[in-house]
């Protein structure tokens, strides 16, 4: 009887999003290479995404590919933010396997052969968990602790608390990821959503390599906001709740009040009552519009069909990648038309 033996990658396509990280890319670039150098057989492709850099970071990627050819590089009309980097460079990435990491050193290019072999040995999906966040300022420690424990509660995928961006994918999970249409889109939500065999390894997160995170206090809040408004409908449905709540608890003060008046004869002092029942409902109706306007608002842009990014140029690609307008174009062809036949305005 034989045993079949571990699959092999032919390519593997390594993506970086990049913001203002000039002063990592070299030593970046330096790292992976040492560490794939422990598989002589295995092609690889370096997929870099400028993301609006704004301190040269793609003219070093354009130096640097000038030096190696499995460098490839797309930047951005201006700056779309991480998530469209994210998905401009897995679309652009054509590996067997596929790696997704930060560009600042915090994600240690020496666990990816680890990753590999949990790969090889059936995964679909390794993703790479955090031991700790010392690291971190005690607040953004917090928030981080907090957001994990509320999304779980809410939301009906599962995130691993300490999962980042920092992942392998096998190509099957990358085609996957690339055909779910949404432009509002929550990384960490999706890869959790699509399933397949995840397995996790775990890393000790270092020091940033250069720069300051631009990731601050607001960013964190909207895009705990996103994730929760991705992936739950509870935000809504809480809010269906407490109005039943209050019209229930209105209802039996309304009780209570006509009760004593009849009985004991109280008159009931009506302007401070009513003020506070008023302010108090305002309020509750307040925070309720905001919920919903936060999901109408994911609507209207979905609608809208914008592309997730723009490319302004790109490096190493042959022959070059198509940019995403002309996707757009082609479903815009395919959708139903909006206007009935033969309607002359």
């Amino acid at each position: 009887m034989t045993t079949a033996s571990p699959k092999w990658p032919g390519l593997i396509s390594i993506v970086v999003p990049v913001y203002n990280e000039a002063r990592c890319l070299a030593a970046l670039h330096a790292r992976l290479c040492a560490a794939l150098d422990a598989y002589p057989g295995l092609r690889r492709e370096f997929v870099f995404v400028d993301d609006g850099s704004r301190d040269g970071s793609f003219e070093l990627l354009a130096a640097l590919g000038a030096q190696d050819p499995a460098i490839k590089a797309v930047r951005f009309a201006r700056n779309f933010g991480k998530e469209s980097a994210m998905a401009a460079g897995l679309r652009a990435a054509v590996g067997d396997i596929v790696v997704l990491m930060d560009a600042d050193l915090q994600h240690p290019p020496e666990i990816i052969p680890e990753m590999i072999e949990r790969w090889r040995g059936g995964a679909q999906m390794v993703t790479a968990v955090r031991r700790s966040r010392r690291t971190d300022p005690l607040a953004r420690r917090l928030f981080s602790r907090g957001f994990y424990h509320f999304f779980h509660a809410l939301c009906d995928v599962d995130i691993p608390e300490g999962a980042g961006d920092f992942r392998l994918f096998d190509r099957r999970v990358v085609d996957a990821i690339n055909a779910l249409p949404e432009r509002n889109r929550f990384m960490k939500g999706i890869t959790s959503w699509v399933g397949f065999r995840q397995e996790e390894v775990v890393f000790e997160v270092a020091a940033r390599a250069g720069g300051e995170s631009s990731f601050n206090t607001l960013r964190l809040l909207r895009y705990a906001i996103d994730g929760l408004s991705s992936f739950s409908m509870v935000p809504l449905r809480v809010w269906s709740l407490a109005g039943v709540l209050l019209a229930g608890l209105s209802g039996l003060y309304g009780l209570y009040l006509l009760g004593e008046a009849m009985v004991f004869g109280v008159q009931t002092p009506g302007f401070p009552t009513i003020m506070v029942s008023m302010l108090f409902v305002s309020g509750v109706q307040l925070i309720s519009l905001g919920v919903i306007g936060e999901y109408v608002g994911r609507i209207f842009t979905e609608v809208k069909r914008r592309p997730l990014y723009l490319i302004a140029d790109e490096i190493g690609f042959a022959p070059p990648a198509a940019l995403p307008t002309a996707t757009l174009q082609a479903e815009m062809r395919q959708a139903p038309a909006l206007v009935p036949e033969g309607f002359a305005p």
